[in-house]
């Protein structure tokens, strides 16, 4: 055990050194939606001809990805303008491109290539629907307060997004919040009348919606272009050179096309990227042939989607080994670094009553703050992205068990037996160790045991900021709306937990069956 702890340790210690080891690697980051997945890979694959590069995918919403530059755990992402401008700058009102360069540039940041199309905001609702009650545009909506409007999160809380949209329009309703790769679904469904959609996403020619006029002009303009770190240019030269040849180069219906070859035919965002690039034909006049370029390759992760399998398939292949060693690695790291933290905080809460409930009370805090909000706070704090957060996140959601279970163990060992070591000349340091402990084990062991098993379900959030396991799946099941790659994820995440619960049990049986010799 005392090897395992060493070498678990050993690992930690790698993976919080590794950032720094990959500074010559350019990174390029996506936010979780399907258009910014395929950017993602076409940046990666167009960078990966002049060096290595590598794909941080699926990295939440715009707070996330834009945390993760701007401590450098990423070098580029790609972004819209008016998201730059209303939502990361601030801005009451749109401003000029030369305008957000120079409010940018304190940040240490840039914004360039625009890529060629726009991909603005809008509101849509069912075809027939909105024919026959006559609502073709917003303001129609303010006439129809019984409508169910159901949004994205990020739209709900964007400067740019729900509340000055309703003011503008003098909106009513109360929108649901709603993952916006279900949304179309609950709109098909009839669960909700209205969601906002992206205008080029393929799903509005699949389920015949409806794009509302806006009227009152309230959307700024949002063409794509890329976000990057001031020092990329001169810290990847050749690159940034080849990354500066996709100006212009994606169209509009090639943008609709990839999204579509995502959502409705089930590929993989991998061979979409190697698809367009192998169409443009050169880039930075160099043939790109992604899936022979190691660099490139590594941008392809075992949770990418893939093309339309069974669930089996999807289950048990495509990287199954790698996300689950990765999802091991963080459970086991995370409750060993739980342990090794939460049973001396357990001691200190037993053995020092006016210190108890602060301990305890803190360690209870720690449970309630929201995953993905501590996350993004973590990121600025400790400057990068991956496992490091992540593993600090889920030794923070497995303290509270420990520590609570340690101190109830104590507090039941009986007054007597601590009384009678001291009195055969123990000391009270050596009464703990030897007396205490021992006894109160099967109590701290049933909490490690519960913390293991909450730590493989919450585990699944590292993949919002690129750590990998089986939340892979899970983040690109919800972009592209596909229940079995979500399963592919769940169902695996479940049967460890499972198969964690077990290992304990089994271990508590035979500690039950030494103690009774």
């Amino acid at each position: 055990m005392h090897r395992f702890a060493m070498l678990v340790l050993a690992w930690a210690g790698f993976l919080f050194l590794h950032p720094a080891l990959a500074d010559d690697v350019l990174r390029v980051g996506s936010k979780r939606f399907t258009e910014s997945y395929i950017l993602g890979e076409i940046l990666t694959r167009t960078a990966a001809t002049a060096g290595p590069a590598e794909h941080r995918q699926g990295l939440g919403n715009t707070a996330i990805v834009l945390a993760a530059l701007r401590s450098g755990a990423i070098d580029v992402y790609p972004e819209y303008l008016g998201t730059i401008d209303l939502e990361i700058l601030k801005n009451p009102q749109p401003t000029s491109l030369d305008r957000m360069r120079a409010a940018l540039q304190p940040l240490g940041l840039g914004v360039a290539v625009p890529l060629g199309f726009s991909n603005s905001y809008a509101l849509a609702t069912r075809g027939r629907d909105a024919g026959d009650a006559g609502i073709t545009r917003l303001s129609d909506l303010a006439r129809r307060p019984d409508l169910h409007i159901g949004l994205s999160h990020e739209f709900l809380g964007r400067a740019d997004g729900w509340p000055g949209l309703a003011r503008r329009y003098g909106l009513t309703q109360t929108p649901r919040g709603l993952d916006h790769g279900i949304a179309y679904e609950a709109l098909a469904q009839r669960q909700i009348d209205v969601t906002d959609i992206y205008s080029t996403d393929a799903r509005i020619r699949q389920y015949g919606l409806r794009v509302l006029e806006d009227d009152l002009h309230y959307f700024p303009r949002y063409d794509a272009v890329l976000l990057y770190r001031l020092d990329l240019p001169q810290r990847f030269p050749a690159a940034w050179r080849a990354i500066g040849r996709l100006e212009g180069r994606i169209s509009a219906d090639a943008m609709i096309a990839m999204n579509a070859a995502a959502e409705l035919d089930g590929k993989s965002f991998a061979a979409i990227a190697s698809g367009w690039i192998a169409g443009v034909g050169r880039v930075d006049g160099k043939p790109v042939h992604p899936t022979r370029d190691a660099s490139a390759a590594a941008s392809n992760p075992p949770g990418a989607a893939g093309e339309r399998d069974g669930l089996l398939a999807k289950t048990f292949g495509n990287g199954f080994g790698t996300l689950a060693r990765q999802h091991l690695l963080l459970v086991g790291a995370a409750v060993l670094l739980g342990c090794l933290a939460g049973i001396p905080l357990g001691i200190l809460a037993a053995l020092a009553p006016r210190l108890r409930q602060v301990v305890l009370a803190l360690a209870g805090m720690l449970q309630t703050v929201p995953s993905l909000a501590l996350l993004a706070i973590l990121i600025p704090l400790l400057g990068r992205i991956g496992t490091v957060p992540a593993l600090v996140a889920l030794c923070a959601y497995a303290l509270l068990p420990i520590v609570r279970n340690t101190c109830t163990g104590l507090l039941q060992v009986p007054a007597g037996l601590r009384t009678a070591a001291l009195a055969l000349g123990l000391t009270r340091a050596q009464a703990l160790l030897a007396v205490e402990l021992p006894l109160a084990a099967p109590v701290i062991l049933a909490g490690v045991k519960t913390a293991a098993v909450m730590s493989v379900g919450t585990a699944t959030i590292a993949a919002f900021i690129g750590a990998g396991g089986f939340g892979e799946r899970i983040t690109t099941g919800l972009a592209l709306n596909d229940n079995d790659m979500l399963l592919a994820g769940a169902i695996p995440a479940a049967l460890l937990a499972l198969l964690t619960q077990a290992g304990f049990e089994t271990f508590e049986r035979l500690l039950a069956q030494r103690r009774s010799r």
